[in-house]
């Protein structure tokens, strides 16, 4: 049996990473790579997914990098034949393309019963079928071996409704969902070593967020000062404090968890406000 440091080893294991040139993506691709595993850098933007490439080598990691849609099932299945036939095969699947948009916010004086439905609509598709058609994609050659584990990137607003966010929420939420029904078929179907689970951060400012949490001048907005009162640690969180959860999630450390949502937030979901 592993012991210490080892059980949290990804040595030489193939990991899939979606959303890798967002910000969260970027630290969950060096902490994959900082765990020994090689890095599958999947995003649409080129640049960004070289530099990432590039910062993994020059670690002494490797690392692909691999454009695509999560929503185009044709694409993903590209990118599967891609990497089986750069390094044979897939140990794990990290779904973090997602985020919200702006057209499925409800704005502050905006009546609750115009929202755009077209934008909701595109936000449930790509947070839940954005991790739908990976997991089935990448899923497959995991199952074919029966051994494998897929972390999904669900939310606080899962957990606890945030107000404005319809669109993230009910994604998010499904995402929830999906984790749980997903974990169980698998579990009935290939036995111990298929596991899916997922991660809910909670405030992390990124590019999708940064208007709701930023004025222009840098200043909080009045909904971040809301959300750091309600954080006992009185603070958004830094990027790389998801990543503990998440290669635990993956590694051998956590073997016998499987539908499991961990949050990250600071204490948020736990606070009462008294």
């Amino acid at each position: 049996m592993m012991e210490g440091t080892a059980l949290f080893s990804l040595k030489d294991k193939v990991i899939v990473v979606t959303g890798a040139t967002g910000v969260l993506g970027e630290a969950f691709c060096k902490a994959i790579a900082g765990a020994g595993a090689k890095v599958v850098v999947m995003g649409r933007n080129k640049e960004r997914a070289d530099e990432r490439v590039q910062a993994i080598q020059a670690a002494g990691g490797e690392a692909i990098s691999l454009l695509g849609d999560v929503l185009d099932e044709e694409q993903m299945m590209e990118a599967k034949d891609h990497i089986l036939n750069t390094w044979g095969t897939i140990d794990g699947l990290v779904n973090g393309a997602g985020g919200n948009m702006p057209g499925a916010t409800v704005g502050p004086n905006q009546s609750l019963f115009d929202v755009n439905i077209n934008d909701t609509r595109r936000a449930v598709d790509l947070n839940l079928f954005g991790t739908i058609i990976p997991t089935n994609v990448f899923g497959r050659v995991m199952a074919e071996k029966g051994r494998g584990s897929i972390v999904n990137i669900s939310s606080l607003t899962a957990q606890r409704p945030l107000t404005r966010v319809m669109g993230y929420t009910l994604a998010k939420t499904a995402v929830k969902g999906y984790t749980k029904w997903m974990a169980v078929e698998l579990g009935l179907r290939y036995g111990g070593s298929l596991r899916v689970n997922a991660i809910a951060p909670g405030v992390f400012l990124t590019e999708q967020n940064y208007s709701l949490l930023m004025n222009e001048d840098e200043s909080y907005t009045q909904r971040a000062e809301q959300f750091i009162a309600s954080t006992p640690f009185k603070r958004f969180g830094s990027p790389e404090e998801l990543t503990g959860a998440l290669i635990y999630l993956l590694s051998d450390a956590s073997s016998f968890v499987t539908g499991e949502t961990i949050l990250v937030d600071g204490g948020f979901n736990a606070y009462s406000g008294v």
